[in-house]
């Protein structure tokens, strides 16, 4: 007689860092939903699959508590096992299973196969574009290459993530396209760097081509492009951007610093004056274009000079999307045997005096649009309010549209035109017409 019965197995993927990292949970899930397991994304499990990210200080610290989380859980008995995989994971997984032994296995940013076997579930290499998304079902991420050949001095992602990997444009159509049967109506192109796009592959810089593929593909309505390097940066994109009405026009080009000094330091490949250009012709071919950047301060030997100089052109260059980073140290880095000689103060604030200027700029430039009508998306619900974006506008990171729910009814994924009628520094108000 059986007086036990077996518990079934649930399994919960954590998914800490990037977009990126979103995306490998993601597919991650799909193998495993294919293999019949029960799988939760960030809810309650028995088995845990810690998804960690490694790339600056407070990213592996909050990876770390992560997993000091889980393995308390495990010693209380509410975890059985607990896997670890990812950036952090790939980086210093001797140190952590030093440090850290209670954790079952620890796996790499490439060794899907393998965690996938410690979970019971064989890796299907048919399941192209089978994942079981996390975002709200109106977008989804489409990670179009892996890895970086970029030698930037303050950047560990090529020790985590390997050369730069492009996936065949036909793979990418047919992701897209089981997603967009899913209801997804908007791709966030996402890679460490999607200006090399289609160089292993095909020889040539491929990406305009893939945004002409994927224009074609039903129900996708929205192409956003994040994380393109300026160095190379194929210019014939902003041509498919203009004359096709998909493509949004909006790009995320981190370009980390401007003094020519540090620029060099950095090893980007670029100068001020050519960047200055390169976003000059931007605007000229496509002058709806939103622009994002990112900035990072504190570098080691920056100066005030070199500062100022930056400060100065954010002011003069006036970005409609724009981050700020402090330098983080990073191990077997390039810059990392240069000394870190910004007091940590500094970098603060220098970093929030970019923030200031940038809040001021957008708040500016929010102004604007009091009175004008925007084709919006719509996100979620939030208390009070139906929050929705732009076309200029990306998930997580960027200005929101708030609209009066108790007033007008929509639906997550909806699209509507909006007529703005208030605007702070960050979000807009406005009413559907």
């Amino acid at each position: 007689m059986r007086t036990k019965t077996l518990k079934k197995n649930k399994i919960n993927v954590v998914t800490l860092g990037c977009s990126k990292n979103v995306y490998d949970s993601e597919v991650l899930m799909g193998q495993l939903r294919a293999n019949n397991k029960e799988v939760v994304h960030e809810e309650e499990g028995n088995i845990v699959v810690i998804n960690t990210c490694g790339f600056i200080a407070n990213a592996k610290e909050e990876s770390v508590n992560t997993i000091l989380e889980y393995v308390q859980k495990k010693e209380e008995g509410a975890v059985d096992k607990i896997f670890v995989t990812g950036c952090l994971s790939e980086r210093y997984k001797p140190d952590l299973q030093e440090e850290i032994p209670d954790v079952d296995q620890y796996f790499g940013t490439t060794e899907l196969p393998g965690l996938l076997k410690a979970l019971g579930a064989d890796y299907r290499h048919e399941l192209i574009g089978e994942r079981l998304t996390t975002t709200p079902k109106n977008y989804a991420y489409l990670k179009i290459a892996e890895g970086c050949d970029r030698p930037c001095s303050f950047c560990a992602i090529p020790l985590m993530r390997g050369k730069h990997t492009s996936t065949p444009i036909e793979e990418l159509v047919i992701e897209a396209e089981k997603l967009a049967a899913n209801g997804v109506k908007e791709l966030v192109l996402i890679a460490q760097d999607l200006t090399y796009y289609g160089l292993d592959l095909y020889k040539e810089r491929k990406l305009a081509d893939l945004l002409k593929a994927l224009v074609k593909v039903t129900g996708i309505e929205w192409i956003r492009l994040h994380y393109a390097f300026p160095t190379g940066f194929p210019m014939e994109v902003l041509k498919v951007m203009k004359e096709e009405p998909k493509v949004c026009n909006y790009i995320d080009i981190p370009l980390q610093h401007i003094s020519d000094s540090i620029l060099k330091s950095m090893r980007r490949g670029t100068t001020k004056a050519k960047t200055t250009k390169l976003l000059q012709e931007f605007r000229e071919a496509v002058p709806a274009m939103a622009i994002r950047t990112t900035l990072i301060v504190g570098y080691p030997g920056e100066t005030q000079a070199d500062f100022e100089t930056m400060r100065d052109w954010v002011k003069e260059m006036r970005f409609e999307r724009l981050g700020c980073f402090t330098y983080s140290h990073e191990e077997n880095t390039h810059a990392y045997k240069l000394e870190d000689d910004v007091p940590e103060e500094v970098k603060m604030q220098r970093a929030n005096e970019i923030m200031e200027i940038q809040s001021q700029i957008s708040w500016e430039l929010n102004q604007q649009k009091i009175g004008a009508e925007f084709k919006i998306v719509v996100d979620r619900k939030e208390g009070n309010y139906f929050i929705g974006r732009t076309e200029f506008d990306s998930p997580d990171v960027d200005n929101e549209v708030l609209i009066d729910a108790s007033k007008q009814y929509l639906k997550t994924g909806d699209f509507a035109t909006v007529k703005i009628y208030e605007a702070e520094d960050f979000d807009l108000y406005g009413e559907v017409v």
